[in-house]
């Protein structure tokens, strides 16, 4: 990891950008992401930004989309293949975490879209098994588009205040701070629920015919 941490932070502008994209992407696109450091990526990409060699909010900009898209390209993985990849070889060692994951997307449903993009596993694994679920992709869209952009923002600006103590930030990544985010970001989300149903609500009183 070492290794690939000064890769990274001492390649050129065009090549970190194309680096960092295709890692975020890679994590959510192919069901392997739980082998794939795109949460260190994203971090690393925020302290690139802070040396002054890539623009902060093009390299926030680009982790957004490349966990956005490649959480729709897991989607479609799972729409079409899901199954199959779940009753896999390579997969046989993690079938008591994927059928939590599978649980937790049952009781869930788009919320688990959101708060799996928190913890490594669920983040690889979860937009392909909402796609084998086949939920609804709007539906999908929405809660994965919530979590890229409030995972995304979150880790880049992350590693970019961190600077050089990126070394530590990295290893923290996955744990503790994922957590602080992941309750800020559910904080976020309760907030909105209630708000959208105290006007649900009041839509409902005032539509209702006076006696």
């Amino acid at each position: 990891m070492t290794a690939f941490i000064d890769g990274l932070l001492n390649v050129s502008p065009l090549v970190a950008y194309i680096a960092v994209f295709c890692l975020v992407f890679a994590e959510d696109a192919l069901f392997v992401g739980f082998v794939i450091p795109g949460e260190t990526a994203a971090v690393l990409g925020g302290v690139v930004a802070s040396r002054g060699e890539v623009q902060l909010l093009p390299m926030m900009g680009l982790v957004v989309t490349a966990a956005i898209v490649g959480d729709s390209a897991g989607y479609e993985v799972g729409k079409h293949l899901g199954q199959r990849i779940i009753n896999s070889r390579p997969l046989a060692r993690h079938q008591e975490r994927l059928e939590n994951a599978q649980d937790f997307l049952r009781r869930k449903g788009g919320s688990a879209v959101f708060l799996g993009r928190f913890t490594a596993f669920f983040r690889a694994v979860m937009p392909a098994l909402a796609g084998t679920s086949r939920m609804p992709y709007g539906r999908f869209l929405a809660f994965n588009a919530a979590g890229g952009l409030t995972w995304g923002a979150g880790f880049v600006l992350l590693g970019f205040l961190a600077g050089n103590s990126y070394e530590a930030v990295a290893q923290a990544a996955g744990r503790d701070i994922a957590v602080v985010i992941a309750v800020l970001a559910v904080s976020g989300l309760v907030a909105w629920h209630f708000r959208s149903r105290r006007r649900r609500q009041r839509r409902g009183a005032a539509s209702r015919p006076e006696r």
